[in-house]
């Protein structure tokens, strides 16, 4: 009769087998320690909630601000994404007196975020009185801006921190546990701030961003204490290794490539195009108070995790990730369609499946498209489409914003004006405007998508992904 295993190794088995990304960890970075090194991730959920969740709908509802300028100053953060890879690089190459090559970047970035939130106060105090309105936009602007540096300067030298330290085979689970807990972060912080504001008064909103901002200063020094060994080597780069110019342009030379940056460009406008108005659609159309419209932040954050888990389990079978961003793009459609109806029947619990159908659709189609470009760039070539697939993301996602806020206010006008037939005339004309926009990308985006997919049908199927699914420096 065989001897059983002790009750400690029985109880490791269950926790790898059970518990979400147990077998994450490593000797070298204990779980715990990840775990600490995750709450930068935290700090960037709740920062990103509060801009795109909770101050867009109060500057459109409650300050009755122009969406279109809201949503041009809310896309600025976006704008500046594609810098990622050159703050990558930077962090990669630094160097320090202090033996370090990540922490005075994530530090650099966390004071940016923070004080980006600490002048934020200010900016809505100037907004809400008529007399210093385009001072308050111009701070407004400046506060936004800093909160997108610091936020996307942390979480790029914090992914890499995690990669440094993480070990090879542990890596992918690694950073894709840091990115789990930037949808956690974020339905954490709608959760808490629509809980904060279920009373609303400009007062109380004051307070809650104050509050975001030494919450942030707080989470990443807890993460950042003790993480990096003092002294890193850094690799040394390849003398005779190709240019950029070079890479870049043996990257794009290819048609396939081509289409499918231009599927991932159509497909992020399409899902961003709402992303200022779905707050304010549901507090000046339904009703909704600022606590109410913030939890649909969380039901977004929620539907983007459930389809990150889902697209992590079909990739480590063999899934084909351009089959699952164009599943992404069919629940993208199913989502719109919800938010679309959910003025007519006056149903908030449409909009909140709206919301989550929207981040589900969006998780599937990023984690399909940024794996398709991954494999069509491996080696050298990798940290190239890795910047493509951000630059493209991130660009068309934020000049969409821009673009949804001004077609919501130039439709909202003219139906106001009685410039729309009948039954148009609504004060929900300007929103459904926009979300019918974006079926129509998302069905262009799946146009794009299409021919690949045939022609590799035509090809003889799709290879696995090997080895455990994650993301090594999945960009948001």
């Amino acid at each position: 009769m065989s001897e059983r295993p002790p009750l400690s190794a029985r109880w490791m088995q269950v926790a790898t087998t059970w518990l979400p990304f147990a077998d994450a960890a490593s000797a070298e970075l204990p779980l715990s320690r990840l775990l600490r090194l995750a709450l930068f991730q935290v700090s960037v959920g709740m920062a990103a909630g509060l801009l795109t969740g909770t101050l867009n709908r109060v500057m459109i509802v409650e300050l009755s601000i122009p969406a279109g300028l809201v949503a041009t100053i809310i896309a600025i953060p976006l704008l500046v994404a594609p810098l990622r890879a050159l703050i990558g690089h930077k962090s990669d190459t630094h160097r320090s007196v202090l033996g370090w090559r990540r922490v005075p970047y994530i530090w650099f970035g966390t004071m940016m975020q923070f004080g980006g939130l600490s002048i934020m106060p200010f900016a809505l105090l100037l907004l809400s009185g008529p007399d210093h309105v385009a001072l308050g936009i111009a701070i407004s602007a400046l506060a936004f801006l800093l909160t997108g540096l610091g936020l996307h300067t942390t979480q790029t030298a914090g992914l890499a921190l995690a990669t440094d330290l993480a070990t090879e085979d542990k890596r992918p689970r690694a950073v894709a546990l840091l990115y789990v807990m930037l949808l956690a972060g974020t339905m954490l912080a709608a959760l808490v701030i629509g809980s904060l504001l279920v009373d609303f008064s400009p007062t109380r909103l004051v307070q809650v961003i104050q509050g975001a901002a030494a919450l942030t200063l707080v989470l990443n020094i807890v993460a950042l204490w003790k993480q990096e060994p003092r002294g890193t080597l850094r690799t040394a780069s390849d003398p005779d290794g190709p240019s950029f110019m070079t890479l870049w342009r043996a990257f794009v030379a290819e048609e396939r490539t081509a289409r499918l940056l231009a599927a991932i460009g159509i497909g992020a406008a399409a899902f961003a195009m709402q992303d200022a108005l779905l707050e304010p659609y549901g507090g000046e159309i339904l009703g909704l108070s600022v606590g109410s419209t913030t939890m649909l932040t969380g039901a977004w954050a929620g539907g983007a995790l459930m389809g990150f888990c889902l697209a992590g389990r079909s990739l480590s079978h063999g899934g084909d990730p351009l089959r699952l961003a164009g599943v992404g793009l069919v629940a993208g459609i199913t989502a719109f369609l919800l938010v679309l109806f959910a003025a007519p029947f006056a149903s908030v619990l449409l909009l909140f499946a709206g919301a989550f159908a929207i981040g589900f659709g969006l998780g599937l189609f990023s984690v399909g498209t940024l794996t398709e470009t991954m494999v069509r760039a491996r080696g050298e070539g990798a940290g190239l489409a890795l910047g493509a697939w951000g630059a493209v993301q991130a660009s068309c996602a934020g000049v969409a914003i821009a673009i949804g806020g001004g077609l919501r206010d130039a439709l909202s006008h003219t139906a106001s004006s009685g410039g729309l037939s009948g039954a148009l005339n609504t004060p929900a004309a300007g929103y459904a405007g926009v979300y019918i926009i974006e079926i129509v990308l998302l069905l262009a985006a799946l146009v794009a998508l299409g021919p690949l997919v045939a022609r590799r049908r035509d090809i003889g199927g799709t290879q696995p992904i090997a080895g455990s699914f994650g993301l090594r420096e999945f960009p948001t």
